[in-house]
């Protein structure tokens, strides 16, 4: 279990973070996005204990985020992850499992577990030797050893191949069916859409939008609807004809009676509306709307 009530952050004269609040369940994945320099990144840190608020309060498993013994419970993976290149990924969890007073039977199991899970066989190579996605499973599995009941995932699959993504993604779904808490943040939407629960969009230090991607989309997005026709009408586009058909052209419009206005001219115009598709709002049209359009 995770909170976070009326968090603010500056320094000095900029207001970073700028009063947020939520809160993540056992067993759910919480997405959290923003454009660049929204307070994103600050309020993850502040979460993993790596940043003292200005105001406000965060829990973690039942400890603020500032007391040491939270980190106990907590396992982050921050955006940029160096690595100790000359250790094997074996030697290098075990060193992390130390650290955190695991004994050498249980690390091994969780270590072996964890990259078996990842598909990493190369454990005893140097981590220097690997490509950027082994590099990033291992330090996936460096979040695992101590078993924290929350993780903070901060771009866990960024830059990486659609196989690697799609390990890290299944993980990640794998790990919150354990009951873990799972704080996850992305720049490609795609990837929070497919694995997060709730989703707060932070835009200039404020949530600007928060709720389960329904809540969302109901509260921010819209619904298009494109009818395709058998001629043209007023405001429509040609589009490729498919399979051989007459050509076809498609209007855009926001309701049903719009469609039926497309059916009306259509048919006047000798032809009749062949084909009505919808579009909702992704969560990338959300956070360009609620964002302003910022990238």
């Amino acid at each position: 279990m995770l909170s976070v009530s009326g968090l603010t952050k500056t320094y000095g004269d900029v207001e970073a973070v700028r009063g947020i609040d939520f809160e993540v369940a056992d067993g759910e994945v919480f997405g959290l996005v923003g454009p660049n320099g929204a307070g994103k990144t600050s309020t993850l840190k502040t979460l993993a204990g790596l940043l003292e608020p200005t105001s406000g309060e965060v829990v973690v498993n039942g400890y603020d985020a500032g007391d040491p013994e939270m980190r106990r419970t907590l396992g982050f993976l921050p955006e940029e992850s160096p690595l100790y290149e000359d250790m094997t990924p074996r030697s290098y969890l075990r060193f992390f499992a130390d650290l955190y007073d695991v004994d050498r039977e249980t690390a091994d199991e969780r270590i072996a577990a964890a990259l078996d899970r990842l598909d990493l066989d190369a454990r005893d190579r140097p981590v220097g030797d690997f490509s950027k996605g082994m590099k990033r499973k291992v330090a996936i599995a460096r979040s695992l050893v101590n078993d924290p009941d929350v993780l903070v995932y901060d771009e866990p699959a960024s830059g990486l191949d659609p196989t690697t993504t799609n390990v890290v993604i299944e993980f990640t779904r794998d790990l919150a069916a354990q009951g873990k808490t799972i704080v996850f943040s992305a720049h490609d939407l795609h990837h929070v859409e497919s694995v997060c629960d709730r989703v707060a969009i932070v835009s200039d230090g404020r949530i600007a939008a928060k709720g389960t991607l329904d809540e969302i989309r109901s509260a921010h997005g819209r619904v298009e609807y494109r009818a395709f026709t058998d001629v043209e009408v007023p405001g429509a586009e040609r589009v490729e004809a498919e399979r051989g058909d007459r050509a076809r052209y498609r209007v855009r419009v926001d309701s049903m009676a719009a469609v039926d206005d497309v059916r009306e001219r259509a048919r006047a115009a000798g032809g009749d509306v062949v084909d009505i598709r919808t579009r909702e709002s992704t969560l990338e049209d959300v956070f360009l709307a609620v964002t302003g359009g910022a990238e």
